[in-house]
């Protein structure tokens, strides 16, 4: 369960998971790559690092946790978290995702569909009534809000509310918000769920997952899963998310107020077709997104008018973006989401933006310039 440090407020949890003790002690918590501990003669402490942790990211769990007043299990991706969840269910079980979904669950869903270890059905992020209507008969309600790449905002506080099976799991994927901008267990997520490759780590050197609860029942859990399947984080990955997430507010700040110039920039673009952003008063999630959310994020879609050739010309004329996948690192990157499998169903013009820490006149100039005749 949590540890809490009584001279660390809740404010301060950014600056948890390991403090010098004494003059000549390192100020953050060093990697430490080891495998196996020295055994003591009663059988306590830690003896194998698949199952005992180590310093390292056990120094992570204490941030990730603190800073949504939860205990959390890191592990060595995203994938590993999610799939950590999906084994948490019952052979047979029924499942509700949304249509707007990270490729990767959808292809879990869709694989476990495949092999009968459980049934599926998809419901759009934004469509309240149709989640209300799913939590009383699903086993597994996965949410993702803002969605992937759509940016679709589903009402957590109303899913959360709703009557649901007894034993039912209700899972937030946040890692488009962070735990800066949502706090999904706040209003009654049973699981929040991040990739912390992403905004957590920030600077696009790692994989990392990591799941946080509140239930010492599913803590165990996810623990044993962990163990079982061999899911743990690297010594080397944990330290540089540690390091990463503790500058994390100051990213977020920067790159999501740019987000908010560049996407109202593109809306009034020519070459623009729509945009796609909750920050953007004409955005159909607006309303929700300002109640929900304590910032509309750094993530912006946009559909580049003429389709798929138009696009990839935008992709392939900018110098300052990266033409990269993934997002929430220090450096903005860009992608034609349609082009990955699984995402064929998108508009073939969409780019989806993750905006870095630039200059934010900069960014608009390298995208100005790439979307001209």
């Amino acid at each position: 369960m949590i540890d809490r440090d009584p001279e660390v407020s809740d404010a301060s949890w950014i600056v948890a998971g390991g403090r010098p003790s004494g003059a000549g002690d390192p100020l953050n918590v060093p990697p430490v790559p080891a495998s196996n501990f020295l055994l003591d003669d009663d059988g306590g402490g830690a003896s194998y690092a698949r199952g005992d942790a180590t310093p390292t990211w056990t120094a992570l769990e204490m941030v990730l946790g603190g800073l949504e007043g939860a205990d959390a299990v890191t592990f060595s991706s995203g994938m590993a978290a999610i799939g950590a969840v999906f084994e948490l269910l019952p052979v047979g079980a029924h499942v509700t995702i949304p249509a707007d979904c990270y490729q990767g669950v959808a292809g879990v869903v869709a694989d476990g569909e495949t092999r009968g270890r459980w049934t599926a059905d998809r419901v759009a992020t934004d469509d309240t009534d149709g989640w209300l209507a799913a939590a009383a008969d699903t086993d597994l309600l996965w949410i993702e809000t803002p969605s992937n790449p759509l940016l679709l905002v589903g009402d957590l506080g109303a899913v959360a509310a709703a009557g649901r099976r007894p034993g039912s799991l209700l899972v937030v994927d946040n890692t488009f918000a962070t735990p800066l901008n949502q706090r999904p267990l706040d209003v009654g997520a049973d699981i929040s769920i991040q990739s912390t490759t992403k905004f957590i780590g920030g600077h696009s050197d790692l994989l990392g997952g990591v799941a946080t609860t509140r239930d010492p029942n599913l803590l165990s859990r996810l623990r044993q899963i962990r163990t079982l399947y061999g899911a743990t984080p690297g010594a080397l990955e944990s330290y540089l998310a540690l390091r990463g997430v503790r500058t994390l507010a100051v990213r977020l700040a920067q790159s999501q107020a740019s987000a908010n110039v560049l996407a109202r920039r593109l809306s009034a673009h020519q070459a623009v077709e729509r945009v796609r952003y909750p920050g953007l008063p004409s955005d159909p999630g607006h309303a929700l997104a300002s109640a929900q959310l304590g910032g509309f994020g750094s993530i912006v879609t946009f559909d580049v008018a003429g389709g798929i050739g138009p696009a990839n010309r935008v992709c392939a004329r900018l110098r300052l973006i990266h033409h990269a996948t993934s997002l929430g690192g220090v450096e903005s990157t860009i992608e034609r989401r349609a082009s990955i499998p699984g995402q064929e169903h998108l508009p073939p013009g969409l780019l989806r933006l993750s905006v870095g820490i630039e200059t934010v006149d900069d960014l608009w100039a390298d995208l100005d310039r790439a979307l001209a005749d």
